[in-house]
């Protein structure tokens, strides 16, 4: 789909007016289109109207109501404090870890806690009131590939995509919590959330796969907004004659999405409470963690976060902290080298909880969303960005950075909280994290393949059974509609497992 058609759809879904497949657009009345141009004119921002007398009928409407989605003065407002941000009073910024009393470690966590907020966290799933957040906008692209990041196959003997590791992981949960407590219909809701080039094959994907066994009524696909491109002298950019140059509004653009698309008002009319948001691109992540939905509802917090340990002071992760008496995200390029070598008196690293965008959210707290969504600033990207010269006509591809594009980061309102509002979970890396971003080396495919493969022949070690390999690096794929966490493995007790192998059934 290309950007007009995002755009048209992104309005007339926002009005109910389609199911999410656009319908044409109709050309603007003299009377409309002189509104729109002189809205743009007295923002400086005419140029946008350069080629439209030259235009097709159908290119007419697409450009109209591509433009009729954006404001002007907003779009000016949010340039401008992006490029030139309000100097604070103080330029001291007092950094801490966060207060013990709003942490908790798995790794030093008592076995009793840990089972108390895994058995909550099952009885609110088993309650319906536990949903899911997926944020899926990137493109396989540093991969290699221009599917959505979430249809990738690391490679697993099965040869699942992230996708259905996760929706997999879903079914595992609700079915859990069923057997715990006895429950028929319990369903936890996904909401995926994917940007313009990811919408259609995401919802495709879906589709030809089944919804990997859930119900297709509980997953919600929706699409994140889009803000114009701007050059490098505030003005908004071209993609073609007949189409501004967009590009998603960042993972923090997922509070505006949530509202404008109507999940959070789907989520009230469900009963739903907790939620679990995450990113598509981590094949170990527990979705709907019940340990985590229970830690944090016991809490009785806003938002709280999983971190991993932070591997040396140089690791390239942000940092989960206070500043200045709130809870923040420090990114490691802005913390000095003093901060993050400093060390407690047991050796561990002062500053060691690593960000791993995987977070809880109270309903009560997206329903708040309207109300400080406007206050979450914007960053600036630089980028080179084609454009169309709206002098010549002429295409241009910059060989230089020429524009910035805009975004929001989801972790921007957690200052918007006070400190008993926070808390924060560690978890071990080798359970929890396993990102996908490069090609090759360093969080690729093949360390996520290896993660997974790994972490499946520990699970059936400690179950009792023996895994033989000519590689000792070769592992075990565990479904996870077999086992969500490493339970109800009992039945490869005394047996010998050659590996690589793959447990798709309960014998």
């Amino acid at each position: 789909m290309d950007a007009i058609k995002d755009a048209v759809s992104s309005t007339l879904e926002k009005l109910n007016l389609t199911g999410g497949q656009g319908v044409p657009a109709k050309e603007p009345t003299e009377e409309q289109l002189n509104e729109l141009k002189s809205k743009y004119a007295k923002a400086g921002q005419e140029q946008v109207f350069a080629f439209y007398d030259k235009l097709s009928s159908a290119e007419k409407a697409g450009l109209y109501e591509q433009l009729e989605n954006f404001n002007p003065d907003y779009i000016n407002e949010i340039t401008d404090r992006a490029l030139n941000p309000p100097q604070t009073e103080s330029t001291e910024s007092k950094i801490e870890p966060l207060p013990e009393n709003a942490t908790s470690s798995v790794l030093d966590s008592s076995a009793e806690d840990l089972q108390k907020w895994y058995d909550s966290g099952l009885e609110l799933i088993a309650e319906n009131k536990v949903a899911v957040v997926l944020m899926a906008g990137g493109q396989g692209t540093r991969l290699g590939s221009s599917d959505p990041k979430g249809c990738f196959n690391i490679g697993l003997p099965s040869s699942k995509s992230l996708f259905q590791l996760q929706g997999e992981r879903i079914a595992k949960a609700e079915k859990l919590a069923k057997k715990k407590h006895g429950k028929e219909g319990v369903t936890i809701p996904w909401y995926v959330m994917t940007s313009g080039p990811t919408r259609a094959p995401t919802q495709k994907f879906f589709e030809e796969k089944n919804y990997f066994g859930l119900k297709k009524e509980n997953v919600i696909i929706f699409e994140q907004g889009v803000l114009p491109c701007i050059s490098n002298e505030g003005k908004i950019l071209l993609e073609s004659k007949s189409k501004v140059a967009v590009a998603p509004d960042g993972n923090g653009g997922l509070y505006q999405a949530l509202i404008n698309a109507g999940v959070v008002s789907d989520m009230g009319q469900r009963g739903i409470k907790h939620i679990h948001a995450y990113c598509v691109d981590n094949c170990l992540v527990k979705v709907a963690d019940p340990a985590f939905i229970g830690f944090s509802a016991a809490k009785n917090v806003d938002i709280a976060t999983k971190v991993v340990r932070k591997r040396d002071a140089k690791e390239s992760v942000g940092l989960i902290l206070q500043k200045n008496g709130r809870p923040d995200v420090v990114e490691y390029s802005e913390i000095s080298t003093e901060d993050a070598e400093a060390k407690e008196s047991s050796g561990l690293l002062k500053f060691r909880a690593a960000n791993i965008v995987n977070h809880y959210y109270s309903y009560e707290f997206l329903e708040s969303i309207p109300e400080w969504a406007k206050k979450l600033p914007h960053h600036v990207a630089r980028k080179k960005i084609p454009y169309v010269n709206t002098e010549t006509g002429e295409t241009v591809k910059p060989e230089k950075p020429n524009g910035i594009k805009l975004e929001q980061f989801v972790f921007d309102c957690f200052p918007f909280l006070p400190l008993d509002k926070f808390a924060c979970m560690e978890v071990k890396r080798e359970d929890e994290f396993s990102p996908l971003k490069n090609a090759s080396g360093e969080d690729s495919p093949q360390s996520s393949k290896k993660d997974i493969m790994a972490q499946g022949k520990k699970w059936v070690e400690v179950a009792g059974a023996t895994v033989v390999s000519e590689n000792p690096e070769e592992g075990v794929e565990v479904s996870p509609l077999i086992s969500y966490g490493g339970e109800g493995l009992d039945f490869v007790k005394n047996t010998t497992i050659t590996a690589p192998a793959v447990i798709e059934n309960e014998p």
